[in-house]
């Protein structure tokens, strides 16, 4: 496993990545782990699952935050740029240009689409049932982590079915759960980097405690003024404050991605755009690949064209790529 991967490396498979990573933040982990865990090796299993765990704890889109991680602990801060990037240009390039110029043909979709759309979300459910078995099998080897895996399942389910209004605390309040757990009943166990390679690829990354904490800082700084501002500028003044402060504290509060950003979104967009209008860019942005969150795109170029697009596809993504670039350096 020798850290001699070029930028050309990365390029090639997250160029691939971001024209194939249909399914959502579950089936974008499969296909990370398929591809740089089994097959290219490009880490070992535990500190994929370090990361993985890492991208759950923080707010963001989690497979997003990981295509950013993937890339700065081979090549550094410029690596991650090119991976995270590369990953997420193709559904946010054909969001912006349906929200542009094709939104109104989306209100009523043809069958076809929908077929595309269920096809799609099928082949997603089998690459989130294979990622699960398999990774379920390597994590859960004692009685200790099959108890959290099957606790934390039924609550998931359940808590997704019955209180819809706290599934965006539910992954955070279980991770803590079971690492309090583990913690408690379990005695230490070694450290995931496994090799001298990966102890020399994590301090490589280019990334300083210090940098870390200025990183978190500037989170939390950009947060708050654009709450005030928000608060004390008119919309009809400056518009693009009220868009992009909607969409900076709904990727600030978020934690894992995915389909729990929908309903948050929808109360935040809710008078700037119909219902119908947005669950138009829905139908599209489920049947294209990379994240979810590349629907701020379309949601953007609805409410103002490209300086909405602007606006609220940097606010969603912001606060989850400044996180993971600030808290890599502490788990390193």
């Amino acid at each position: 496993m020798g850290n001699d991967r070029t930028y050309q490396d990365i390029f090639k498979s997250f160029a691939l990545l971001g024209w194939i990573g249909f399914g959502g933040p579950a089936a974008h982990i499969a296909l990370f782990e398929k591809e740089f865990v089994e097959k290219k090796k490009w880490m070992s299993q535990s500190v994929f699952l370090e990361l993985l765990a890492l991208g759950q704890c923080i707010p963001g889109p989690t497979s997003t935050q990981m295509s950013f991680a993937m890339g700065v602990i081979q090549k550094g801060i410029p690596g991650g740029l090119l991976s995270g990037i590369l990953f997420q240009y193709p559904g946010f390039m054909i969001m912006s240009v349906v929200g542009l110029g094709s939104a109104r043909f989306l209100l009523n979709p043809s069958d076809a689409l929908r077929g595309i759309v269920a096809g799609l979300s099928a082949a997603g459910v089998a690459l989130v049932v294979d990622a699960g078995w398999g990774l379920g099998n390597k994590i859960c080897t004692d009685e200790i982590t099959k108890l959290v895996c099957i606790f934390s399942t039924a609550t998931a389910y359940y808590t997704a079915k019955t209180f819809v209004e706290l599934k965006a605390l539910v992954l955070p309040l279980l991770i803590l759960w079971g690492g309090i757990l583990t913690l408690v009943v379990k005695k230490k166990k070694p450290a995931a980097i496994t090799t001298d390679v990966e102890a020399k690829m994590l301090q490589s990354m280019g990334l300083s405690i210090n940098a870390g904490l200025i990183l978190i800082g500037i989170w939390l700084a950009v947060l708050i003024v654009v709450i005030v501002l928000r608060n004390t500028v008119e919309y009809s003044s400056a518009p693009a404050i009220h868009w992009f402060e909607a969409f900076y504290r709904t990727g600030s509060l978020i934690f894992g991605g995915g389909q729990v950003v929908l309903p948050l979104l929808l109360g935040e967009v809710d008078t700037w755009m119909t219902e119908e209008q947005f669950y138009a860019g829905l139908g599209v942005v489920q049947a294209l690949p990379g994240p979810l969150f590349n629907l701020s795109a379309y949601l953007g170029a609805i409410i103002g064209g490209v300086g909405g697009i602007a606006a609220c596809w940097i606010g969603l993504f912001a606060p989850g790529i400044i996180l993971i670039y600030g808290v890599l350096p502490f788990w390193a």
